[in-house]
């Protein structure tokens, strides 16, 4: 999947996770990355959030993560490749069969997501193991990161992804969760960000300098306790902007 230059972006959110906000979240957003029971999420959960989905015409994803819901699976764990790929196919395959389908897309979560963008091992039997079952599926990474090429070498598609309500350091890489600063929660400076994303390709990093970043998705965390503020804040932005918010299946290539 190559960069879209039309004025059209997927704007993701991961959602079952329990969060008092997921039905009025769905329609604002084009992607919905479904907890599969690891960090977070339950029958009913994954239930609610794929009719939710299906109701607004949201694709439906897997946000497989570690089973560390103490930690809401953002710690990092001690693991093997083996191991790691496992965990996601179990948990992809729970989704595809409460949902009666195989999912658009799979995220993976949190600590698992940035153990396998840096880890070339674990990233490619993770992959290997999707594109064993799920091969017409689309993985979303992180943008710029070693699994993007990863993932293409063993001819999975792959959307790039940036995360809107998260600081980046002018490496291009996240800022870390315990550092002040690290998630943003002020809807007027995520409506700047996602703006000149869409338009120049180009992120303002924590230290005011300028990160190129070329994604296909956007995320919006549902957990954000401005979650729901910014969502509608960005959905009205992009409105205004003639910027269309659709799956990046349909974004083109």
């Amino acid at each position: 999947m190559t960069a879209s230059r039309q004025r059209s972006i997927d704007i993701n959110c991961d959602l079952g996770e329990g969060g008092p906000h997921d039905a009025a979240l769905m329609p604002l957003v084009s992607s919905a990355n479904v907890a599969c029971g690891g960090h977070a999420g339950d029958v009913a959960a994954m239930l609610a959030a794929v009719t939710l989905a299906r109701r607004h015409g949201v694709a439906i994803g897997a946000h497989p993560g570690h089973a560390d819901r103490e930690n809401f699976g953002r710690r990092e764990l001690p693991t093997t490749p083996a191991a790691a790929a496992a965990v996601v196919a179990e948990q992809v395959a729970r989704l595809e069969a409460l949902a009666g389908e195989s999912p658009q897309h799979v995220k993976l979560h949190g600590g698992l997501y940035h153990q396998a963008g840096r880890d070339p091992a674990m990233g490619k039997a993770i992959v290997q193991a999707i594109v064993v079952r799920w091969p017409q599926t689309v993985l979303v990474a992180f943008a710029g990161s070693p699994l993007v090429a990863t993932a293409r070498r063993e001819g999975l598609a792959v959307a790039e992804e940036a995360f809107l309500d998260r600081a980046y350091a002018a490496d291009g890489a996240l800022v870390p969760r315990a550092q002040a600063g690290a998630t943003i929660g002020d809807p007027e400076v995520v409506v700047r960000r996602a703006i000149r994303l869409v338009r120049e390709g180009r992120l303002e990093a924590i230290d005011g300098s300028l990160v190129p970043i070329h994604a296909h998705t956007l995320c919006i965390h549902g957990d954000n306790t401005n979650s729901l503020t910014i969502a509608m804040a960005v959905r009205e932005a992009f409105d205004r902007a003639g910027i269309l918010i659709k799956s990046f299946r349909d974004c083109g290539p």
